[in-house]
């Protein structure tokens, strides 16, 4: 009976020991399949945490520690002028905190050309570029493109003025009254006193504030004293450069100049003189040079 009775224990135990393996083997196998499924599913997505707004962010806001917050970011879709760092961020620390540029929305990767550097404000110059200035013109609701410049803008800038014509000839042989073409793709960096680039609405300005090169501001500075300066919007992704142009009133009314025809002049006499007594007699002979 105790023989029986161990029998059948054994093989209990043996039959309980191969349904726990294959329970196993099924779960393991189970698991495996599903792992496989998944890494066809989605593949592996390299990240890096950046900076990004935590709020949305108005220009001129100063940007704080509790401004942004790091999060994962696709490695091959990171834009130019990440921040990856405390650090770099704020290199200063929060005695010195940077100033935003450009609005940004809840969630947008913080930008070297959103921000000032550690410490500056988001006046214009910042907005200046090594080797650059700031010079102001003086525009109205014709010469200003009807309120419709905004900063960031692209104009051409035109010069109308009066060239005097006691021997004096412009490039294009023009006189009088002449408009021409002196500046091409210049950056609008303010109108009147706005430096936000994210303004909607029509300004109609008194003044437009202009980035140039120091050569340049002499000439802007001489043309509007001698004349009238006007704005030209230049579209947004136009990359042609503008050709020389220069137009007076007769080019503008298809007047051609007609040469003033010269009178000949009259051919050379020459004479001689001989006395005879009290009588002087003149007698023409042929030139000789």
């Amino acid at each position: 009976m105790r023989m029986v009775f161990g029998l059948v224990l054994i093989v209990g135990l043996g039959l309980a020991g191969f349904a726990v393996y294959m329970a196993k083997s099924y779960i393991q196998g189970y698991q495996q399949e599903l792992a496989n499924e998944r890494a066809q599913r989605a593949p592996a997505i390299e990240t890096v945490e950046v900076y990004v707004a935590d709020k949305p962010l108005k220009y001129g806001e100063v940007l704080r520690k509790d401004s942004v917050r790091l999060t994962a970011f696709p490695r091959t879709s990171l834009p130019e002028g990440i921040y990856e760092t405390y650090e770099a961020l704020f290199p200063e620390g929060e005695d010195e905190p940077r100033t935003v540029l450009r609005s940004m929305e809840k969630n947008e990767a913080v930008l070297a050309v959103k921000v000032t550097g550690p410490g500056e404000d988001a006046g214009l110059t910042s907005q200046l570029e090594r080797g650059m200035r700031a010079f102001a013109i003086k525009v109205d609701v014709s010469s200003g493109v009807s309120g419709f410049l905004r900063p960031g803008d692209r104009v051409d800038v035109y010069w109308t003025g009066r060239v005097n014509g006691d021997n004096t000839r412009t490039e294009g042989n023009s006189q009088g009254d002449v408009t021409k073409l002196i500046e091409t793709a210049v950056k609008l960096i303010a109108v009147d006193q706005v430096a936000n680039g994210d303004t909607t609405g029509a300004i109609i300005a008194r003044t437009v504030t202009v980035a140039v090169k120091p050569q340049q501001v002499a000439a802007l500075a001489q043309a509007q004293t001698t004349g009238r300066l006007s704005l030209s919007l230049v579209g947004a992704e136009d990359d042609t450069v503008a050709e020389a142009i220069e137009v007076d009133q007769r080019s503008l009314l298809g007047l051609t100049q007609v040469p003033v025809a010269q009178a000949e002049a009259p051919a050379p006499v020459c004479t001689i003189k001989t006395r005879r007594g009290s009588e002087t007699i003149v007698s023409q002979i042929p030139c000789t040079n």
